[in-house]
């Protein structure tokens, strides 16, 4: 009988990572175990907020004496992560500077400025990116003019998954769908761009060929070998977790949109070239790289973040739902589920009263003071009614979300001339039963929620081709379909 074969993806989200195991039963069924998990978490530097590359980079290793310890030793290793995050590090591998986060305030002075010097048509019509304050081509600029002696001492750019790469392997390679995100990488010729590395006012000689997901950078250094006691393959995946996700859906037909949901949501189709219209331009749609030059058109939404955000506010707080129950502090403390419970019931109590809506894609909800307070502002500054209950609130966030969703898809379907009949849900998002209604409500058309670990396996998908275990894409996503469960929702 031959031995079980064992493919390991690191999926570090802006909240949390985890390591999950894949292999492949003997009835062709994928199985997944999750042998790790840690939290995310970002610290105060200089100012800036930034991850914690060092705790990032032991729970790595944790993850990988896991495995061990357990017996079930990997042949290849992937690691995926969000986008537009760099470390810059010297000629001896060494970093400089800090891993400054996206969410951190550097560019709100310097997007506007970087803007008016470039074009952001010409911008758009060169990389394909949808204009977002925290790009890289934005957050570079802010390091040339606050710390322009960290690009000075810097020998090599590389992405926070690439890094994390280099640290297991010795080799740093930079990697195609994750680059993308940065607005630096010409979407035609898939290659950096010199007019957008002069509008970062970044040095060329900091960025090096671009790898296509499916390279192999290398095995496990000597060091690392020694703490978690094996050597295994280190190989790309689509290092971007989105584009990772987006390997992972098991949509039934070429109609379908996918929409990975998460801290954001990411709303869109594979194509297969980019859209770089002045119309898609003003919708504000993006043209990510995918696996194997695939294009991912799609547009980022501001997602779970501000539900997540409302919870974390509400930390051990009590409520009843309906009119007039007020937020209120007490010892025990709200989960998801239970937000989504108030939404519902407020629904249910008053079905008839109007509902506040906001553009959940306001810059103001990036990070807000308090995103409870903020969401109040803005229905009273748009005349509408103001949430003052947890049901209340919930409702104004979930509407304002499937409306979202419902108009980027009127917007898709016009910027590609294509009608699309079904949704396809995939991450953590899609286990709230109570959006994936709403959604379907909204949009009109059927939802197919699941699976659940979409990032993760499609990082896994990546390594089991280049592995040999499946012979390509579409015989991977039928594993998928044959291994996973998905739930429908039928719009009312």
């Amino acid at each position: 009988m031959p031995q079980q074969r064992y493919y390991l993806a690191i999926d570090i989200g802006a909240s949390s990572g985890r390591h999950v195991l894949g292999s492949v039963n003997g009835n062709g069924v994928i199985e997944l175990e999750e042998v790790h998990r840690f939290d995310n978490v970002q610290v105060r530097r200089r100012g800036h907020d930034c991850w914690d590359i060092d705790m990032i980079w032991e729970n790595i290793l944790v993850g990988l004496e896991k495995c061990r310890k357990a017996g079930k030793i990997p042949e290849t290793i992937g690691i995926d992560t969000w986008g537009v995050d760099f470390v810059l590090v010297d000629a001896q591998g060494r970093l400089v500077g800090d891993a400054v986060a996206y969410r951190d305030a550097r560019t709100n002075d310097v997007a506007a400025d970087v803007d008016a010097g470039i074009g952001l048509e010409r911008l758009y019509r060169v990389t394909g990116i949808q204009r977002q304050a925290f790009n890289t081509v934005y957050q570079l600029a802010a390091l040339s003019r606050e710390h322009p002696e960290e690009l000075e001492a810097a020998d090599r750019f590389l992405m926070v998954p690439e890094y994390l790469n280099y640290l297991l392997t010795g080799h740093m390679v930079n990697e195609y769908t994750n680059a993308t995100t940065t607005n630096l990488v010409n979407a035609r010729t898939c290659t950096w761009d010199s007019f957008a590395l002069e509008a970062a006012e970044a040095p060329a000689r900091l960025f090096g060929e671009i790898a296509m997901p499916g390279t192999v950078v290398g095995g496990l250094a000597p060091e690392v070998q020694q703490r978690v006691g094996f050597d295994a393959r280190v190989m790309l995946p689509a290092t971007h977790d989105t584009g990772s996700a987006f390997l992972a859906v098991p949509a039934r037909d070429a109609q379908a949109v996918y929409l990975s949901s998460g801290t954001w949501s990411l709303l869109g189709v594979e194509h297969e070239g980019p859209i770089t219209s002045d119309a898609s331009r003003y919708q504000n749609f993006t043209n990510e790289g995918g696996y194997l030059k695939r294009f991912r058109f799609l547009k980022n939404i501001m997602g779970l973040w501000m539900i997540q955000s409302i919870r974390r506010e509400l930390n051990g707080v009590s409520y009843v739902s309906g009119k007039g129950a007020q937020l209120k502090r007490a010892a025990k403390e709200i989960g998801f589920g239970e937000l989504a419970d108030a939404a519902r019931a407020e629904q249910k109590l008053h079905p008839d009263a109007p509902v506040p809506h906001v553009n959940v894609n306001d810059d103001r909800f990036l990070a807000p003071a308090s995103m409870i307070e903020e969401i109040k502002a803005a229905c009273r500054e748009t005349g509408q009614p103001v949430p003052d209950t947890v049901g209340e609130l919930m409702r104004c966030v979930y509407e304002s979300l499937t409306g979202c969703y419902a108009d980027s898809i009127n917007e898709l379907s016009a910027l590609t001339g294509r009608t699309y009949t079904s949704i396809n849900i995939v991450g953590g998002g899609c286990q709230d039963t109570y959006l994936n209604e709403l959604t379907a409500r909204a949009c009109g058309i059927p939802v197919f929620a699941g699976p659940i670990e979409g990032t993760s396996l499609g990082n896994l998908m990546v390594q089991m081709i280049g592995d040999g275990v499946f012979a390509d894409l579409d015989e991977a996503r039928e594993a998928i379909r044959r291994s996973f469960d998905v739930v429908e929702y039928q719009p009312e």
